[in-house]
């Protein structure tokens, strides 16, 4: 056994900033289940957010993220982000990033939801997350980073210390390999693709959370999902994300008569908090009328959105007529593994970055452009920290005894995807939330938490960890009795600071093995 330095599972902007900034000491493997060019990073349209104009501070900032995270985002977190942003943002560009600009060479910067002022730099328009991925595919590819693609984490290996010490992966053709590490970073990204509407990567599938609750780590505010207001709306599927950037470039929302449904909503109207937004256009959806980005008001916005344009265009939709069909559908975690600012999980040895971890900078609710700035800024910090970490003392890899399970009767993804989206999106309720817990806890969860993986297929293991953050998300939605930021529920509309403001849902693998011994099912609640 002859351990890396640094195992970095995940191929995002998180993944890399980690892995070419830890290699400059350490020897580092970075592994992806696909590809490098399949992640939520390399599908971004809205940009990076960044406090760097000469009328914006990183106070307005910090204000506008706290605001949109209902106050109650890790404060420190935020501070950090927004601080040390522009000098990360300038190193960026220092390295060859471009941005776009006007006449005069200065960034062309926009404005989305719930931002005071205009922060936020794209590349040619709507593709600033293809263009900054392939930025860092070059640099990955002129460094010492070791990638190896098509190559999925299915478990942690742990040490007698209960400390991690290596990743077991499989193969595309079903080959098992170990490979240890001093240490090991999760960067997998959230969840998305377990919901039927969704802006993320069908890779986003919530496995490293999965891993890491089953090695013993903290799972923390897993009812905290944004669902983005504007997904492309086809034939009763969502096909693609439409930016918040149109909005910020003066977009209406509006129902087949015209009707603009944000007016009286909120004083930002169309720009208002995310989880606003996408809670009006879900009522009207509900109610069977259809709403509409109206962008007649955007001049050449074929030349300012070219990849929204093409998405349209590419299903069908004649953008000549200047209405675009939308529906929100799931787009961000704000919760994951509960990490500190170097990115330490409460495991050993384990480390998480990006939207797979939980900083708690987001709050309730991530102001838009937020995502790529947090995984540059703590992938950063992160492999630094790593880079100047001194060598580990080896414990002995823990036997374990696992479960064997050959027959398996597990639901399809299909089902999962639209239950969860049913059940536990936009709007929640007592009734709904208890029928999901009690389904998904019928699959035996305490055995699949202990199952071998060793002799599951890969979709097998994507079933099993997909009910494991289900269940997360759906017991994480029960306990939070209050509404907040992305977790809206009918039966607790309103904030409650007093009891919740300050508080967390927090589970780890003990207890949740306590939870379910200790309970009959949750016994599903008449709607």
């Amino acid at each position: 056994m002859d351990p890396v330095d640094v195992l970095i599972i995940g191929s995002g902007i998180a993944a890399m900033q980690t892995a070419l900034t830890a290699s400059k000491t350490k020897h580092v493997i970075l592994i992806t289940k696909s590809e490098l060019r399949e992640s939520n990073s390399y599908l971004a349209q809205g940009g990076i957010a960044c406090a760097i104009a000469n009328d914006d501070k990183p106070e307005l900032h910090k204000i506008d993220t706290v605001c949109a995270g209902r106050h109650y985002n890790n404060r420190l977190a935020v501070d950090k982000l927004v601080n040390e942003g522009p000098v990360v943002m300038q190193e960026l560009m220092h390295t060859g990033m471009a941005f776009d600009c006007n006449e005069q060479g200065l960034p062309l910067l926009g404005l989305e939801g719930a931002h005071s002022q205009r922060r936020i730099l794209h590349r040619q328009g709507d593709a600033t997350g293809k263009h900054l991925m392939e930025h860092y595919l070059k640099r990955l590819a002129k460094s010492s980073v070791h990638v190896m693609e098509h190559t999925a984490a299915i478990e942690l290996i742990l040490g007698e210390d209960d400390s991690c010490m290596g990743v077991k992966t499989m193969s595309k053709q079903g080959k098992i390999s170990s490979i240890y590490a001093n240490a090991v970073v999760l960067a997998t990204g959230g969840c998305g693709s377990l919901f039927r509407f969704t802006s993320n990567s069908p890779t986003v599938s919530g496995d490293g959370i999965a891993l890491a609750f089953k090695a013993g780590a903290r799972i923390r505010d897993m009812e905290f999902i944004q669902f983005h207001p504007t997904l492309l709306y086809i034939k009763g599927k969502t096909v693609g994300l439409v930016s918040e950037a149109v909005r910020g470039e003066g977009a209406e929302l509006v129902t087949e008569s015209g009707k603009r449904i944000m007016n009286d909503v909120h004083p930002q109207k169309e720009l208002a908090p995310r989880h606003i937004v996408a809670q009006t256009i879900y009522s009207y959806l509900k109610n069977g009328e259809q709403v509409y980005l109206d962008i007649s008001m955007i001049p050449d916005f074929k030349k300012k959105f070219p990849t929204i344009a093409a998405l349209c265009e590419n299903n069908g939709l004649d953008l000549t007529k200047a209405r675009i069909p939308i529906a929100p559908g799931n787009h961000f975690l704000m919760g994951g593994i509960e990490v500190d600012e170097w990115g330490k999980t409460s495991v050993q040895g384990l480390y998480a970055v990006g939207e797979v971890a939980c900083t708690g900078v987001h709050g309730a609710n991530r102001l838009a452009s937020n995502s790529l700035l947090e995984g540059l800024v703590f992938g950063k910090s992160l492999g630094k920290h790593l880079a100047e970490a001194p060598e580990r003392v080896w414990p002995a890899e823990k036997k374990q005894t696992k479960r064997v399970m050959t027959q398996l009767a597990l639901p399809n993804l299909t089902e999962i995807q639209a239950n969860i989206m049913n059940d536990a999106g936009i709007v929640r309720n007592q009734a709904n939330l208890s029928r999901l817990l009690s389904w998904l806890e019928s699959f035996d969860l305490e055995a699949l938490l202990d199952v071998d993986v060793t002799k599951l297929s890969l979709p097998e293991l994507d079933k099993i960890h997909a009910i494991i953050v289900s269940w997360l998300i759906t017991y994480s939605a029960l306990e939070r009795t209050e509404s907040r930021g992305g977790h809206f529920r009918t039966d607790y509309p309103l904030e409650n600071n007093e009891n919740w403001r300050e508080e967390s849902v927090v589970l780890d693998h003990h207890l949740a093995i306590h939870q379910l011994k200790g309970r009959e099912l949750y016994e599903p609640i008449e709607a």
